[in-house]
This record gives C-alpha cells, structure tokens and sequence, in this order.
C-alpha cells in the first residue's frame, strides 16, 4: 500500500490527501471552497485539482449559481473511479461488501460463519467469496484498490497477525493478512472490527463535521474506536480504545482477558443470552463450546425481539447491559473530549433503540465537560455493516488519502552521540 515520503513527494502527497479528502467530505465543492478550507494555496489547489481530474478521481460538474463573480465550477468524486472490498469476519457470519470511492455500497453479501475452520481453510473460501461478490458488483476488477478485513480484536501488529479471543485462539501465529493477500491477488490490510466500523461511521459521513468520533462497537463482544481529524487513532499497536475491557467491578467475574469485571463479561451479547437461558427466556444451551459462540449474535437477537415485543425479562436484561455499555461509553468520550459516539455492529442493529436513551442520558448528565459542549449519540444508519465498510474504507484511504504517522526516532546509540556533539 502507498504510503508518504520524505521531502517534496511527502508534501505533494500531503496536499493531494488533504484535498481529495475534502471533496469526498463535501460532497460536491468549488476550487475557491477548497482553498478557504484547506489552508492550501490557489495555486496549490488547481495543480492538485487538475492531477485529480487527469487520474480519473474526481471530475467537473458544472457550475454554481453565480452570487455576483465568475460562477464557480463544482468539483465531486467520481464514484466509479476505484472500489474497495470489505470483509467482516465474524463465527456467526461473515459480511462482504464492494463500495465505491465514495463509500456507497455497489454490492453486498453474507455467508456463513468461520465456524470451527481454521484459517487455511477460511482463506481459501474467502478468496472464492470474494471473487463472486466483485463479480456480482460488476465492477472492473482493475478498479478494485483491494481488500479490508474486519475480525474480532485485539489484533496484534507483528510479523503474524496474533488474535487475543479464546474462540480464535488457534490463529494466534498465522499470518491471515499476507496470506490473503496472496490467495486473492489484491493488496490486503486487517484491522479489529470496532476501529474498522469507526473509520466506516467517519468515510460514509455518518456525522459530518465531527472532529472527534467515537464508536462504540457491539457485535458478538463489546469494541471501540476514534477517528480523529479524519484518522483513526491507534495508538501505540493498534489496540486503542477496547471499551469491553474497562473494569467497572474490581471484584467481578473474571474476563478472558485475564482481568475482571470487565464491561464485556458484565454487559455483552454472550452475558446476555447466558442470563436469559438461565431465566427460562431462552431454551437453555451450553455457551462453553464454538457453536455456541457462532450463535450468540442469532440468540441476542431473539433476546432484543422479545424485549421490543414487550418481554418485561428481557428488556430488564437489555437495560441492564445498557448501564455498563453507558459507563464505557462515557469513559471513551471523557478520555477523548469527542464531540460525538455512535452505536454500531450488529448487536445494535437490533437492540439499539433499548441503548441509545441510556448511553445518551449518561453523556447529558455526567459527560465531564459538559458545560463546554454536548456529545451527540446516534444509532449507525448501517450498523450490521459498518465493520464491512469500515474495512473497504481502510483501504480507499490507505491508498488515497494516506496520512503520514508520527515519525518515532530510536534510542541514540553512543556513536551517534559522538558523532553529534563533535565539532569540525
């Protein structure tokens, strides 16, 4: 995938990031629009702009209505330019979408899930997958910039993609990214599910003119993530913001994280169908094996269609896991300053409206700088989808709109030290 350079190609990729950006944000925008949003020079922009146009990302629409001066001629993404596919994979199902240059999805499909399967095995059917549903877009497989791929975190960077939970356990030392990446023939990155729905809530501007957005994550565990400015923040290894494991009960029940009282073990999709076998609002079932892990998000939902049906037990299961879920939410926003948090993944897709009034009325009450500013909370528009999308838009942004990362300088070494304080 590109990435910035030092020196001049840095700046040039720099100003070309920032404006293709800013297009895709607007919608539609005009080369004077762009310049008093950017910062960036007239003459910056129109070479940009013009560099565009030439490699097919963005073209002329006409012109505005004039306001007195030269009309302005309006410039938007072509949507059709390049495409990226996303992946969420999940046990209980795995979600594929083709989207755009825009984010809009152009097709969309969902198998089963990975199940017991190791991960030779899910390679190879990925890659059939994935053909079909870019077959199915109808989209020129040369458009294609590559994959995004969405999994239950934490996901450790390394020289193997390592994944912590207990029901992926056996795919700790097996590098699924690279070895996607060469079954399918397209560049592939991988990222936790969470900060991949973030980045889908922020490039399918779900919330225009947020600077800080939260997104808290819910699908067979609990997640998060942050975009800031436009980029996912990630932290130190790409684990950031795992809301499902702030502990709210020091003498909790143990995680398998290996702490206690986490929020996920306390609140999450599992927790909950465990409590309503055990009070009778669910056959009782044995929650300890692969299968059953597969099942969790059919069995929530039937627990969050009870609930909306009227199901006093319930929706006392639901409104309880909605107190913890508001804490960890509260948390991300306090920590973060965010300006707003949306609900995402699947589990809210189907109970977010039992949710969003208590997360939101924990953020009006008690959100520490309340008195500065309000923390909006909203339900994604495509919560089943957003970890899918999100990963499509990891890829159109890696190799669109990189962003240069802070460059870390290494211990000196004596030599170095030497060499620096000598004097000629």
């Amino acid at each position: 995938m590109s990435t910035p350079t030092a020196g001049s190609g840095s700046t040039h990729t720099n100003s070309r990031s920032v404006i293709l950006d800013a297009v895709r944000a607007a919608g539609t925008i005009s080369r004077v629009e762009l310049v008093r949003g950017t910062g960036l020079t007239g003459a910056t922009v129109s070479t940009v702009v013009r560099r565009l146009i030439d490699d097919g990302l963005v073209t002329e629409i006409g012109t505005a209505e004039s306001t007195g001066g030269k009309p302005r001629t309006m410039l938007r993404l072509d949507p059709a330019a390049r495409y990226a596919v996303g992946v969420h994979l999940d046990h209980g199902f795995v979600t594929y979408v083709v989207t755009d240059l825009g984010g809009d999805i152009v097709a969309r499909t969902r198998r089963a899930g990975i199940g017991t399967a190791g991960p030779v095995e899910v390679v190879a059917r990925m890659t059939g997958e994935i053909g079909a549903v870019v077959s199915a877009a109808g989209v020129d497989r040369d458009r294609v910039l590559g994959v995004g791929v969405g999994m239950p975190g934490p996901v450790f960077q390394g020289t193997a993609d390592a994944i912590a939970p207990p029901a992926l356990a056996a795919w700790s030392d097996f590098p699924f990214a690279q070895a996607l990446e060469r079954s399918v023939g397209l560049p592939t990155l991988m990222d936790n599910d969470a900060t991949a729905g973030a980045l889908g809530e922020h490039w399918a501007r779900a919330v225009p003119g947020s600077v800080c957005l939260a997104a808290v994550y819910m699908g067979t565990g609990i997640g998060g993530g942050v975009v800031v400015g436009g980029t996912p923040y990630r932290g130190a290894s790409g684990n950031t913001v795992e809301v499902g494991h702030i502990c709210v009960d020091l003498d909790g029940p143990e995680c398998w994280c290996g702490n206690r009282g986490c929020v996920e073990i306390l609140a999450g999709p599992a927790t909950v169908v465990a409590r309503a076998r055990e009070r009778g609002i669910l056959e009782p079932g044995d929650a300890s094996t692969v299968a059953a892990t597969a099942s969790v998000s059919g069995e929530f939902a039937a627990v969050a269609r009870l609930a909306l049906q009227g199901d006093d037990g319930a929706l006392e299961l639901l409104e309880d896991s909605a107190r913890y879920v508001a804490v960890a939410a509260h948390t991300v926003a306090t920590i973060m300053d965010t300006d707003h948090v949306v609900l995402t993944g699947p589990s809210f897709g189907v109970a977010g409206s039992v949710y969003l009034p208590v997360v939101r009325t924990e953020l009006e009450t008690r959100y520490f700088a309340r008195g500065n500013h309000t923390v909006g909370v909203t339900i994604s528009p495509h919560a089943y989808e957003a970890a899918a999308v999100g990963a499509a838009a990891m890829v159109l942004q890696s190799e669109l709109v990189p962003r240069q990362t802070s460059v870390v300088l290494p211990a000196s070494s004596p030599e170095l030290t030497v060499r620096t304080a000598s004097r000629r």
